[in-house]
Parts: structure tokens; sequence; C-alpha cells
């Protein structure tokens, strides 16, 4: 009869509206409000209904989980009254308990939520309407709920959003580039802006030492021939020593007052100098990067923990850090920071700012040195003095050599290191030494060879000789014999 299948019924209704509400679950925390701004310009049918539901997204998404939950309980129930009617034993529940897991799990839990993750944007858009309905209805029961959860859940509340922490987005950046959505540069560009809040400016500075600066009384001449002949076009301004910095003269001032009827001669630095910006040089580049926007400077003088100046960095430093190196006209003779020698031992030409992180990543050994940062600073550690050009050490099986000379204040310093590995070289040497010895062998076999030859040859002229002398011998007089007769003769007759 009609009532007894009623329950039946009823449970097969409402499992594929529970696998709905699972996929509009799903969907509400995938779309994302900025693709969704783009389909309202696009002028999409119900994309400013779904902008709304975005806006109050936790309440939308506990109202779909709290219908899913409803559907597959009612669903459960009534498959169990269907199965206890039909066998008339208790066994009736057990059976409509397996059966109900089996269905939600396939029709509610795994393929609405593929759906939902497939077809986000357009189960969202068209669900909207509907949601916001029957929001109208439960928004007293949803928002109780809410407040229920997040009492008894641990944490900051609901997720508004598909990644809860930086590194479940780092993930998805780095699944992007493998299925091609993003390309290899991009990806590390959008890396590299995560690493900003983690990487200080003492990272990225310009050393102290090769600041290019200008003291105070100098005049506007000179300091433009400086900028021109540096390629800087700002310039720290010094009192008396490069701690004591007044300023930062600027070459667009510079020529202003260069042009005619000014003498440039006759104005000194000081008079156009502007005001410095300091910050502490373990500021990560992030507030940097946004203090230089807010105060628009484009170059900060570092302060190390001493109160001594440490460096200075500017902006392109900065963004450097995020798309790689900027080369303009005036960096033709700057050392890259790793460079491939062109022989075959394997070595690196670096930069002596190169860290020293960077330096063991590249050749694979453990540098646990904390009291320098850099590749020129673990050199002259080992060294045990200032490093010169041409300069060796030896360490953590790594040959490094220095490369360098005069800066524009005529100072010798070291720009550059070669580092090679002690172990592949002398695997070389012993290469060269063994291929020496087999090389001394086979000349001393071939020699061996020669001579043996020789021998073999002498040992068979002998007996040629003997054989075509006997008959000689044989036909010649016994003069030895008439020697001796005429000898005796002449002593009878005295």
């Amino acid at each position: 009869m009609l009532s007894d299948v009623l329950p039946l019924l009823a449970a097969v209704a409402l499992v594929p509206i529970g696998g709905l509400f699972a996929a509009i679950d799903n969907a509400l925390m995938t779309v994302s409000p900025a693709r969704v701004d783009d389909l309202i310009k696009d002028g999409r049918p119900g994309a400013r209904r779904l902008r709304e539901v975005l806006s109050d997204r936790p309440k939308y998404v506990a109202l779909t989980v709290l219908l899913r939950i409803g559907c597959e309980t009612a669903a459960t129930v009534f498959a169990a009254v269907y199965a206890m009617g039909v066998l008339g034993s208790p066994w009736g529940i057990v059976v409509a308990i397996a059966a109900m897991a089996v269905v939600s799990y396939v029709i509610i839990g795994v393929g609405p939520r593929t759906l939902g993750s497939q077809h986000a944007y357009s189960i969202a858009v068209n669900s909207a309407a509907v949601l916001q309905a029957i929001g109208v209805l439960l928004t007293p029961l949803t928002r109780l709920l809410i407040m229920i959860g997040n009492a008894v859940t641990p944490g900051k509340g609901f997720r508004n959003g598909p990644f809860a922490t930086e590194v479940e987005l780092r993930e998805v950046v780095d699944m992007a580039e493998l299925t091609g959505v993003v390309a290899a540069g991009e990806r590390r560009m959008i890396q590299s802006v995560f690493d900003l809040g983690d990487t200080s400016a003492r990272e990225v500075m310009v050393p102290r030492g090769e600041m290019v600066w200008i003291e105070a009384d100098k005049t506007a001449a000179q300091a433009t021939s400086l900028a021109v002949r540096s390629g800087h076009s700002r310039l720290p301004v010094i009192g008396e020593n490069p701690d004591d910095v007044l300023g930062v003269v600027y070459l667009k001032d510079l020529v202003e007052r260069g042009l005619p009827p000014a003498k440039p001669s006759a104005v000194e630095v000081r008079e156009l100098m502007r005001e410095p910006e300091f910050i502490p040089d373990s500021k990560p580049l992030d507030k940097v990067l946004a203090d230089m926007q807010r105060t628009r400077n484009h170059m900060a003088l570092l302060v190390d923990e001493y109160g001594g100046i440490a460096g200075l960095v500017t902006i392109e430093d900065v963004l450097e850090e995020i798309v790689g190196e900027i080369n303009d006209e005036y960096d033709t003779d700057e050392v890259p920071p790793i460079e491939a020698l062109d022989d075959e031992s394997g070595g690196y030409r670096v930069s002596s700012r190169l860290p020293i992180d960077d330096l063991a990543e590249l050749f694979d050994v453990e540098i646990d040195e904390d009291e320098v940062e850099t590749v020129g600073g673990l050199f002259g550690l080992v060294l045990g003095r200032v490093p010169l050009p041409g300069a060796t050490v030896t360490l953590h099986g790594l040959q490094l050599l220095a490369e360098g000379g005069p800066n524009r204040q005529g100072r010798v310093r070291i720009t550059s290191v070669i580092v090679h590995k002690v172990v592949e070289k002398e695997q070389e040497k012993k290469k060269k030494r063994k291929k020496k010895r087999e090389e001394r062998a086979d000349e001393a076999a071939a020699a061996k060879a020669d001579a043996d030859a020789a021998d073999d040859e002498e040992s068979s002229s002998p007996d040629e000789h003997e054989d075509s002398a006997a008959p000689a011998s044989s036909d010649q007089p016994d003069t030895t014999g008439t020697a001796e007769r005429t000898t005796h003769l002449h002593e009878e007759a005295s």
C-alpha cells in the first residue's frame, strides 16, 4: 500500500536534496569575492545576490550545513521505519543504517562535493536567491549555531575563506604552477611576496663599505660629478664620518641648481640636501616597503644595534626581492650573485655579499657560522684579517679564492669569490697523476721492448762473424813461430 512505501519515497527524495546542499556548501567555500566582482561587471545574472551572500559567508555556510545534516538524518529515519515495516524485526534498523551510510557517502559526501568544486560559480550563482529566502526564515537558528560552534571549537572561529594559513596558500600556488595555471616566474614572484615579511633589510642592503657618499662642505658641482660618475641619483651627505649622516642630496636638485644663471661651484651640498630616513637594519622588508610608499622616500639609511650606520637600502633593492635583479645602464660592472665557471672544475664565482646559507645550499654542505652572514664575512673570519684579492682559504671542504680591486674611493675590496669543492679538485689531481703513471708505464714498456729487440739482434751477429773469420785464420802463415826461430838464431850467433 502507499502508506507503507511513503517512508521509502521520503528517504529517496531527501538524499539528493542533501547532496544539493552539500554541493552548495562546497561551492560557497570555494568562490572568491574578487571573481564574483568580475561577474558583476560582466552582468552575470545572480552575481549581485551571490556577493550579498558572501558578505555574510559564515551565516550561509552554517545554514547549508544545517540543511544537509537535517536531510541526511531524516532520510536515515525514514529508511529505518520502512525497513522495520518490511522486515518486522530490529535488524531492519541495522540494515537501514548500513544502506544509508553507503548512500550518504556516495550521493551526499563524494559526488556533490566534487561537483561543487568543479562548478563552484555556477552552483553558487544559481543558489544565491534560494539561500537568501531560506536564510530569512532560519537566521536566528543559524546565528545560534554559529555562536555555539565558536564557543566549543578552539581557535578563531569560522574560516572566512578556503585558506586558513599562509602555508595552504603557498601550496595552492605550487599546484597552480604544476597544472600550468601560472608560469614559473609568476610563482616565484608570488612566493617572494610572502618571503618579504621573513627577510630583514640587512639582508638586501648596500653595506657601509660600498656606500657612495659626499661631505656636506663639498660644492654642488662636485656632488653632480660624483653622482654622474657613480650612476646614483641619491647620495648620502655626511659630516665628520660616515656615521654622521646629515641628509640625502638628489641629483634632480643638483641639476636644477646647476642651471644658468646659477653657479653650482658656489653652492654647498648642505644647502640642497633633504632630511634622511633612518630605520633599524632588522626591520622586515614588507614594512620597509610600506614606509617608503607612505613617506614617498625611495632610500633609507640602516642603523645597527649599536647606533652606527650599517648601510642603506633603496626601493629597488626591495623590489628585486620580488621580481629578481633589475639592471640598468649603470649596473654593467655589478657581480652576479652566482655564476658558473666556464671550465670543467665545477666551481662557481659568487658575490662577496652572497649569504652563506645560499653558498651552503649551492655546494650541499653545512656551514654553521653565526658570527657572519655573507661569503665575504666568512672569508675574513676564517682568514683572521681583512681579506685582499688573491687570498685563499679552505673550509668545510671548499676552497675560496678572493677577487676584487679598488672601489670608487680607492679602497681595495673583494667583490667576488671563486669557490671549488676540495674533494673534486683532489679527485682531478689523482686522475692526472694516474694518467701520468700510465703514460710512464707505457713508455717504459715500449723502451723495454726496443731493448729486447736490440739484444736479439746482437746475440745473432757474433756467430756470423766467427763463421766468416775461421777460414781466414787457416789460410794465413804462422808468423809467431817464425819470429821466435829468428830470435833464437841471432842469440847463437852472438
